[in-house]
């Protein structure tokens, strides 16, 4: 008889009816307990591939946002957050256009009391100055303004869906927008304490950028 045939039977006919018991009810559980180790297996690994996957799908919209001063920033969004930096040149100095205030609006001679639509006159006479001044400017920058009642954040809402408004008619007709802005009564040009002085405040401007 072999030698490994021998050891095998040696082993077997230790075993007494009551560890052949233990030992098929083990047998048995086998298949189980192997399924079960691979569930585990597949599901670490599942968890680690969660972990360090990458979130495709994500589009980044690259624009240039003009601050106050005229310089530039690049900007990414994707919507729901988003990435800024200054545009530089390769020695550092900052990228900032020459800009000027050319087109002041009184709201009023433009919109209904606390509403945003432009009236067609309005809109013909925006038409007639954005179409004047795009072959001299690069572009624009619109900003509104309110007067100093209601609250700060019905003018911020208010003087923001104005300067769309206004931004909308320039687009319309081809012109380059760098930045919408809404001031809201933040940026009064007279103090707020008078009609007449309210109604100065009541506005939005448009500055030209070479």
């Amino acid at each position: 008889m072999r030698a490994d045939v021998m050891a095998k039977a040696v082993f077997w006919g230790t075993l007494n009816e009551g560890s052949w018991v233990v030992l098929s009810k083990v047998m048995k559980k086998i298949p189980a307990l192997v399924a079960i180790g691979a569930i585990a297996l597949a599901l670490s690994g599942a968890s680690v591939s969660a972990q360090t996957r990458t979130v495709v799908g994500e589009r980044y919209v690259p624009t240039i946002w003009v601050d106050p001063d005229g310089c530039e920033h690049w900007v990414l969004d994707d919507g729901a957050e988003g990435f800024m930096t200054p545009h530089v040149t390769p020695n550092g100095k900052p990228v900032c256009r020459r800009g000027e205030l050319c087109g002041m609006m009184p709201t009023d001679q433009f919109f209904a009391t606390d509403k945003h639509h432009i009236n067609r006159a309005g809109r013909d006479r925006l038409e007639a100055f954005f179409n004047s001044k795009r072959g001299q400017f690069r572009g624009f920058v619109v900003a509104g303004h309110t007067d100093s009642r209601a609250s700060d954040e019905y003018n911020i809402g208010l003087s923001q869906r104005r300067a769309n408004a206004v931004a909308g008619v320039a687009r319309s007709v081809g012109a380059r927008l760098f930045a919408v802005r809404a001031y809201g009564e933040r940026d009064p040009r007279v103090p707020n304490t008078s009609a007449a002085n309210m109604a100065e405040n009541r506005r939005v401007e448009i500055y030209c950028l070479r």
